[in-house]
């Protein structure tokens, strides 16, 4: 059992973790709500005046309205073509007895962990050249390709820990491949895929160096590129900025705290085997 002086001491640490992780949020969140004189006070204070300024200045003004629907469609996307392969090849290298599957898994964690900078110039000049430059799917593509592995791991995980005797059982009653996956392996693999599905969407909504380095046209731009390239007439639009910023990250906050549980028992999964 615990002692008294250790829960209190557990309970402060993890509040001030939680502090620390939120402070840079909530101090956006403040900032937003905000008049312009406010904002460049000094001292600065400390409680928001319930002023909506801002978000109406970074819709109307800044577009930001165009960078949301841009994020959601590039994200959107992204999110379901890494799921609809990651699904197939976790299926396969999981379920059916192929020889080197331990191999495949390595090769897809390094290709994971290569950096964004040393792909730059080899994605540049392939989207170039089938002239994807400035487009949706020349976004799409290399971020499929990023979030691939960590889609794959997951699902290839979950896929595993599933008994053979139920897919078994579906094949001896007439299914095939195709039907024994969708009717019985995805239903009951749904925490693990709906996990896999809210990390490359949450990977697609905030990356930021391909969007910079793909999309030049401010119209098709991404929330984190747009956000990054607010610009005033004389001093940087802060309150824009940091309304946009809190547009940006609510639904990633509400998500992740409304599906917490299942994203917290797909990472897990496989770590214990009993």
């Amino acid at each position: 059992m615990r002692s008294r002086g250790q829960k209190a001491a557990f309970w402060l640490a993890a509040g001030l973790a939680g502090f620390f992780s939120l402070a840079p949020f909530l101090w956006f969140v403040i900032t937003s709500l905000k008049s312009q004189g406010s904002v460049t006070a000094i001292p600065p204070t400390l409680l928001p005046e319930g002023s909506l300024h801002f978000y109406w200045s970074a819709f109307a003004g800044y577009g930001l309205l165009g960078f949301v629907l841009n994020s959601l469609l590039v994200a959107g996307l992204t999110t379901a073509l890494t799921i609809s392969i990651a699904t197939l090849a976790a299926y396969a290298l999981a379920r059916l007895r192929l020889r080197g599957t331990g191999l495949v898994l390595g090769l897809l964690l390094a290709v994971g962990m290569f950096p964004q900078t040393s792909l730059a110039g080899p994605v540049w000049r392939i989207l170039q050249a089938l002239g994807w430059l400035n487009t949706y799917q020349g976004l799409v593509l290399p971020y499929v390709t990023l979030t691939l592995p960590l889609g794959v791991w997951i699902l290839t995980t979950f896929f595993k820990e599933l008994p053979r005797e139920l897919e078994g059982a579906a094949l001896i009653d007439g299914c095939n491949r195709w039907q024994a996956l969708w009717r019985v392996i995805l239903p009951l693999s749904a925490p693990g895929v709906f996990t896999a599905a809210i990390l490359v969407f949450i990977y697609a909504w905030n990356e930021f160096f391909f969007a910079l380095l793909i999309m030049s046209d401010r119209a098709r731009q991404t929330l984190p590129v747009g956000i990054a390239l607010f610009q005033g007439q004389y001093t940087m639009p802060w309150g824009e900025i940091a309304a946009a910023s809190t547009v940006a990250t609510l639904p990633l906050v509400a998500m992740v705290l409304l599906f917490q549980k299942r994203i917290v028992s797909g990472l897990s999964a496989g770590a214990i085997k009993g």
